[in-house]
C-alpha cells in the first residue's frame, strides 16, 4: 500500500528513519550529484521528512545542501543535554558531518523534527567517504574509505578526532560496521571481494578473519543482527544475501545464500522481529526475506522504483492499521529516478 512519494532534488541514495522514541516520524533522506566539466564537482543534500503513519501523510521538514552523500546514519543513541539524536554523514569530499535533529512541542506522542543543525564537520582523508556506522554507544564511528581503507573516529564533546585509521582493502571500500554486541571489533567488505573483522584493541587493529572466497563480486553491505549475537547477513554485487554464524566464518551458514536477482546494496533488519530484513536489490527493487536457520525465502517484493535500488529501512514503533491488518511501513528511493516512497507491505510479513 502506497502512503506517499517525493522525488528529490538529486540522485537518491540513502533513506534512514530516526531511531528515537520522540522521533520515530522523522525520515532523512541523501542524495549524490555528479556535476561534470573541466573542474567536476559532487553535491547533495539531505532532506527530512515527517512520516504520519496513521493519516498516510509525507510532509517536507527541511533541506540542507552540502557535498554529495554516499552514506547517512542515526546515532543508535541521544546526545546528552539536551538529549538530541545526532545524523552523520559520510560525503565524497572526504568529509564526516555530524547533524543535530532539533524538536519542535510534542503533541503528546512524538515530537516534529523542525530541523537540523551542523554540530561538527572534518575532513577526515583526501579519498571519498563511502559509508559509515556508529558503534553501539555512539561515541565513536567507523569509516569506509575510497582507497581501501577504513577510519575509527571519536565524537567526544562536539568534537571529531581520528582514533585509528589503516589500510584494510585494496579497492573502494563500501561496508564497515561495528559489532553491535562486541563493539570492539569492526567488519568491513569492499570491491575486492575480501569480507574481515577487525579488533580494535590493537593499533594497529590486528585482523580476526578474513574470508577470501565466499563472494565472487563486491560487498555491498554487512549487518549483524540486533538480536542474535551470532548472526551476520552480508550484501554483494554477486546478487546474493548471505547469512554467517560469526563462530565459523569459513563459508556462510547457508552455503548457496539466496540469490535476489540484482547486487544486495543495503540490508536493514526488522527493529523487532528477529529474522526479518529488508534489502535494496540494485536492478531488482527492494526484497523482504525471512530466514531462519539455514533457511531462507523472500515474502515480499516492492518493484515501483524505475532505478537502481540503494536506500530502504523501517520505521520504528508501532505499526501502522491498515484496516484491520497491521502492517510495517516502509521508506525506499532509487537513484538516477530520484524517487522516495513510503510503503506498507501488501501481505502479512511477521507470519
Amino acid at each position: 500500500m502506497e502512503m506517499g512519494s517525493c522525488i528529490l532534488d538529486g540522485n537518491a541514495d540513502a533513506v534512514e528513519f530516526c531511531p528515537h522514541e520522540s522521533f520515530y516520524n522523522v525520515l532523512a533522506a541523501s542524495t549524490y550529484v555528479l556535476q561534470e566539466g573541466d573542474q567536476p564537482s559532487r553535491s547533495g543534500c539531505i532532506t527530512l521528512f515527517d512520516v504520519d503513519a496513521e493519516a498516510g501523510r509525507l510532509e517536507l521538514i527541511q533541506k540542507v545542501e552540502t557535498a554529495g552523500i554516499f552514506d547517512i546514519k542515526w546515532s543508535p543513541r541521544l546526545l546528552q543535554n539536551p538529549g538530541r539524536p545526532l545524523l552523520a554523514q559520510a560525503d565524497a569530499d572526504g568529509y564526516v558531518r555530524i547533524h543535530s535533529l532539533q524538536g519542535s512541542d510534542s503533541d503528546g506522542s512524538k515530537m516534529h523534527g523542525n530541523g537540523l543543525n551542523e554540530l561538527c564537520g572534518d575532513c577526515i582523508s583526501s579519498s571519498m567517504c563511502l559509508c559509515i556506522d556508529w558503534n553501539s554507544s555512539a561515541t565513536s564511528m567507523a569509516v569506509g574509505l575510497s582507497d581501501g581503507s577504513v577510519s575509527i573516529i571519536s565524537l567526544d564533546e562536539s568534537q571529531l578526532n581520528i582514533l585509528q585509521e589503516w589500510k584494510a582493502h585494496d579497492f573502494e571500500l563500501w561496508a564497515a560496521s561495528f559489532d553491535i554486541q562486541q563493539p570492539m571489533l569492526v567488519y568491513t567488505g569492499s570491491d575486492d571481494c575480501k569480507f574481515s573483522c577487525w579488533d580494535l584493541r590493537d593499533d594497529p587493529s590486528n585482523l580476526v578473519f578474513q574470508n577470501t572466497k565466499a563472494h565472487t563480486m563486491g560487498i555491498c553491505c554487512i549487518a549483524k543482527s540486533p538480536s542474535d549475537p551470532y548472526t551476520l547477513l552480508t550484501g554483494s554485487y554477486d546478487e546474493c544475501l548471505r547469512i554467517w554464524d560469526v563462530r565459523s566464518t569459513s563459508k556462510p551458514v547457508n552455503e548457496s545464500s539466496i540469490r535476489l536477482g540484482g547486487g544486495v546494496w543495503r540490508i536493514k533488519h526488522h527493529p523487532s522481529t528477529p529474522g526479518l530484513v529488508l534489502t535494496a536489490c540494485m536492478h531488482n527493487g527492494f526484497a523482504i526475506v525471512k530466514f531462519d536457520g539455514n533457511q531462507v525465502q523472500v515474502v515480499e517484493q516492492y518493484n515501483k522504483h524505475g532505478s537502481l535500488a540503494y536506500g530502504a529501512d523501517w520505521q520504528r514503533g508501532d505499526v501502522s492499521v491498515v484496516g484491520r491488518k497491521k502492517s510495517p511501513v516502509i521508506a525506499t528511493c532509487s537513484f538516477y529516478d530520484r524517487l522516495l516512497h513510503v510503503w506498507t507491505p501488501e501481505g502479512d510479513v511477521f507470519v
